[in-house]
């Protein structure tokens, strides 16, 4: 029984170093905390399952906890960069048509201290931003 306790500690423990390394956006992250601690629940019952003899049902609890959390490690690709005119790239910017390097550059660091996933905005945002930047200096 002592071994049940010790695998439980040890699947809380890893639970817990896991939560402290979410380092995307809120929304993935709150996914992925609610996932760690079901798939720990899930293998948890799982072991404890066993443990009794019950082999359908640990081996089903303890299957579906490994899938959860594989489930939620997997990163979706980044979205695809569409080419944009030199337009729509200054509207993105809100800069207008004979603007500097200095006027762009400001204007994209104002707008992306809003729009950077770690300051709650989205990927394909900020992607959007970058493009437009890209666009208008010419890289």
């Amino acid at each position: 029984m002592s071994l049940i306790w010790l695998a439980l500690g040890g699947i809380a423990l890893w639970a817990l170093i896991r939560l402290g390394r979410q380092t995307e956006g809120p929304r993935r992250g709150h996914w992925r905390v609610a996932a760690t601690i079901v798939a720990a629940v899930c293998i948890a019952g799982g072991v404890l399952a066993l443990s009794k003899g019950a082999w359908l049902t640990g081996g089903g609890l303890s299957i579906a906890g490994l899938w959860l959390t594989l489930a939620s490690r997997q990163r979706r690709p980044a979205p695809a960069r569409a080419d944009l005119s030199d337009a729509e790239a200054r509207s993105i910017l809100g800069v207008p048509p004979g603007a500097d390097e200095t006027a762009i550059n400001a204007a994209w660091r104002r707008l992306m201290t809003r729009a950077h996933p770690d300051q709650g905005g989205t990927e394909g945002l900020a992607a959007r931003l970058n493009a437009a930047r890209d666009r208008l200096l010419k890289r």
